[in-house]
């Protein structure tokens, strides 16, 4: 069974997107907390790791976004100037 979660957590590194990644990260820690002792969960951590660089990476990315929308948002709420 170690090598199949194993196996799973590498599929779910390989396949993640920014929109899936919150749900693969949680599913990936499901499956980390199987394994049997720390020599397989070592074996499944650079893809723990990768998972987890990709959820800050893409989540601070999202953050940006909102925040440039924001404020393009709050520009175009302005009244224009009129000339004097």
């Amino acid at each position: 069974m170690s090598q199949k979660a194993i196996n799973e957590i590498r599929r779910l590194y390989d396949r993640t997107t920014a929109t899936t990644v919150e749900r693969d990260v949680k599913r990936a820690i499901q499956l980390l907390k199987t394994l049997p002792d720390e020599e397989t969960r070592e074996r499944a951590a650079v893809f723990m790791d990768g998972l987890s660089q990709m959820r800050s990476e893409w989540s601070l990315e999202k953050q940006r976004r909102q925040r440039k929308l924001k404020a393009v948002g709050a520009r175009k709420k302005r009244s224009p100037r009129r000339p004097s």
